[in-house]
């Protein structure tokens, strides 16, 4: 997997951070990218994105949707595989973007920068039944504190990719 040269930086900001705590001082890497093209269909892992301001990620399933965008964490998941099945992979969340580096736990109203990408985070994604058909258990694992990740609205027109930087806005 491609990974940036500040992927070791960004890993070690990570380390410690609340999103309570300071804020922009955060780091972190988009590690991949996966569109939805129907709804129930698979998720297509793609190198970039082009989102657009108020309706999401272009031929996503969710474009338009409430849910414009969601995102999963990284270190999240591999606390999970080790917990639950080592062959758990993080496109079994069904999320668009997956990320390394930052904390989504407690971010609701927060603003997230991937790339030149703004995302308002609206608040945290519930997991579904879905996540069993995938792995046993996973809908568990991914319940409690944020895991299953968080969910957005797309606040500007960009194009975003894999490898881009994602770090957390300062509020006003």
């Amino acid at each position: 997997m491609y990974r940036s040269r500040s992927y070791a930086r960004a890993v070690e900001c990570w380390r410690g951070f609340s999103p309570a705590g300071v804020e922009g001082l955060a780091m972190g890497v988009l590690e991949a990218i996966w569109l939805k093209r129907a709804h129930g269909g698979p998720m297509d892992p793609v190198d970039e994105a082009v989102a657009v301001e108020g309706r999401g990620l272009e031929g996503g399933a969710d474009f338009d949707g409430h849910r414009q965008v969601t995102l999963i964490e990284r270190e999240v998941f591999d606390r999970i595989k080790a917990e639950v099945d080592d062959s758990v992979e993080p496109v079994m969340r069904r999320a668009n973007l997956l990320v390394s580096g930052i904390r989504l736990e407690g971010t609701r109203d927060r603003t997230l920068s991937v790339g030149d990408l703004r995302i308002q985070i609206h608040g945290e994604t519930r997991p579904c039944g879905r996540m069993d058909e995938a792995c046993e258990g996973l809908m568990n694992a991914l319940d409690p504190h944020w895991n299953g990740g968080a969910h957005g609205s797309v606040v500007n027109d960009a194009t975003i990719s894999v490898g881009d930087e994602v770090r957390w806005e300062e509020s006003r």
